[in-house]
This record gives structure tokens, sequence and C-alpha cells, in this order.
């Protein structure tokens, strides 16, 4: 690994689906040298066997987990066996543009930033939609001594947005966030501010690691001549609904608010009155409503009794899921 400037830490983000589709996008569209070191955790027989072929054939790492890993902790077992100059993490939903790599590593070499963020698009067709191009990421404090306000100030630049409309306006510049979806990192960062926080299980530690590096002194900066392209859920195989039910979990999405407030000294404010309210709305909005929609021929009111019936289910599901999860790990 010592031959390469660049690592690519591949991991698992919320399905295994999309794990070749994304593997090979990277061979086919990288050009500059890099090492490769792939974390697995959970993953179905054929796509374990799959990940276990490529290694063998392309000369990288496999680093193996027979239990689901949430996204740092995975982040951080590849992170251990890094030793080039950069890492790139990236998760496993992942499709890469021609160049991407390669703008990257220019941008991180021209600017000293110690982190470097793509152009980040979402869905099909590939590299049309924009998910992030940079954002902001800081704690705004309002209010007076005494009465002081700590809030964790999030925004995403062009969401939604397509490529052609905003193209003109697409510059390498500073920012304050990067996603985790596909990030360059300066290793050496990590001797400043530590490992990834595996207390952030599922939410807002994109943030938290930006705010980190901010922190440390490090910058971000945004890269628009890298572009890559993250194809999101819902998981449309079976063997991919366990792991999103965990990933998306209402214990892993609460310990994350909880530790991300406390960690932040951030007020209790609506935000988080709102998150606690709402825990498993990824679940509700990608699983639970696509299939109720299903009897939707059979009337809509047959429909609606049929989501308010998962919805009951859903709960106490996803409670013994964790719970079940936590005792395997712990075992």
């Amino acid at each position: 690994m010592t031959e390469s400037l660049v690592t690519i830490v591949v991991v698992p983000r919320e399905r295994f689906s999309a794990a070749r589709q994304s593997l090979d996008s990277i061979y086919e569209h990288t050009e500059q040298p890099f090492a490769l070191v792939y974390v697995d955790g959970g993953s179905p027989p054929d796509v374990r066997l799959y990940l276990e072929e490529q290694a063998k054939n392309r000369s990288f790492e496999l680093v193996q987990f027979e239990e689901y890993l949430p996204p740092n902790r995975a982040r951080n077992a590849g992170l251990a066996r890094v030793q080039s100059k950069y890492v790139v993490f990236m998760d496993n939903d992942v499709i890469v543009a021609p160049g991407w790599l390669n703008a990257l590593v220019e941008c991180a070499e021209k600017t000293g930033a110690a982190v470097v963020s793509p152009l980040t698009c979402i869905g099909q067709p590939l590299h049309r939609i924009i998910h992030c191009a940079g954002g902001e990421a800081h704690i705004a404090t309002t209010g007076s001594q005494g009465s002081a306000q700590r809030r964790a100030h999030e925004k995403i630049y062009l969401a939604n947005r397509t490529v052609d409309e905003v193209r003109s306006r697409l510059r390498r510049e500073p920012t304050e966030l990067a996603e985790f979806h596909c990030v360059l990192v300066r290793t050496d960062i990590f001797e400043r501010i530590g490992q990834l926080d595996e207390a952030m299980l599922n939410t807002r530690e994109h943030i938290d690691f930006s705010m980190m590096v901010s922190q440390s002194g490090g910058t971000v900066y945004f890269e628009p001549d890298s572009v890559v392209t993250y194809l999101p859920g819902p998981p449309l195989q079976w063997q991919d609904i366990h792991f999103y039910m965990l990933r998306w979990s209402d214990a892993w999405e609460w310990s994350s608010l909880q530790h991300f407030r406390q960690k932040w000294n951030l007020t209790e404010d609506e935000f988080f009155k709102n998150r606690y309210k709402r825990l498993g709305w990824r679940r509700r909005m990608t699983l639970i409503r696509p299939w109720a929609r299903k009897f939707s021929l059979l009337g809509k009111p047959f429909s609606i009794v049929i989501e308010q019936v998962l919805l009951r289910l859903d709960r106490p599901l996803n409670w013994w899921l964790t719970r079940r999860y936590a005792a395997r790990s712990q075992g």
C-alpha cells in the first residue's frame, strides 16, 4: 500500500445489491494508481463470494466481518490498514465518473486541503441530479450569556438541481461540509482528530467529521471536476432488508442524535425534538409505504389499512432486530 498515493476504503452503506456495479465502476473509471481496502460486514453469500473472487483477481485487501457494521466502525477498520498519503472513503452504492480520483488528488495537492468532496449526484440517470455540492456545517450560537443556545447548522448546496442548469456556477472552492458517500481525506488529519467517532451510528456523522476537521485547523474543499453518483435504496432484494432496517433503526438513530448533541453541547431544540418524534421515518418512506401501495388495486382505504398494520408491526420488529444484533455483537 506504500506504492500508491491513495487508498480507497469501500464500506457498506445500507444494502449490498449495488456492490458489483459500484466496484466495477471504480476499476473502469479510475486512471490513477490506487490501493483498495474493501470492508464487508454481513453480506449475503452471493455478494461475499463475488467479493472474495474479486479480491483474489484484482489483488485488493478484503476485510470481512460476520456481523453488520455501522458505517464509522467499518471506515475505521479500513483506515487501520491505510498507509498512503490520502484515503478515500466510499460507500458500496456509489458509481464514479471517469477522472474522479485524479481531480480529488489534484485539488488536495494544490490547495493543501485536509478533505476534498466531489460533486455528489443521486440516482439514475447517472451524474445528472445533484445530491451535494458542498455546504455549511458549524455551530451557531444565539442568545445572551446565560441563555445562549448552541445549534448545529447544516446546509447542503444545490441539492436536487440538475448539473446542466448550474454547471457554470460550479468551481473549486473552500466549503464546510463533506458527505461520506465519497470523500478524499489527508490521512495525517487523523493524528489530530483521532479515528472516526463510532458512537455516531447512522446520522450526523458527516457533520461531526466536517466540524472536527475544521476545529483542528484543517480545510475542506469542494471539487466539481470529480463526479460520483450515489444510488439510494429502497432495498429491492430481500437479502438487503435486514441490514437496511438495522442501519436505519430507531435505536441507532436515537443513540446517534443523543451522542451528537452531548458531544457538541447542543441545545435540545425543535430539530432534536422533531427527530425523536420521527424515529423510523426512513423505513416508513422507503419500505412500509411502498409495500402498502402494492395493495392500492384493492382500493385506497384498503391500502391505508395495510400501511397502519405494517406501522404497528414495524416498531416491535425493529426493536427485536436491534436487540438481536446487540446480543450477537457482544457475544
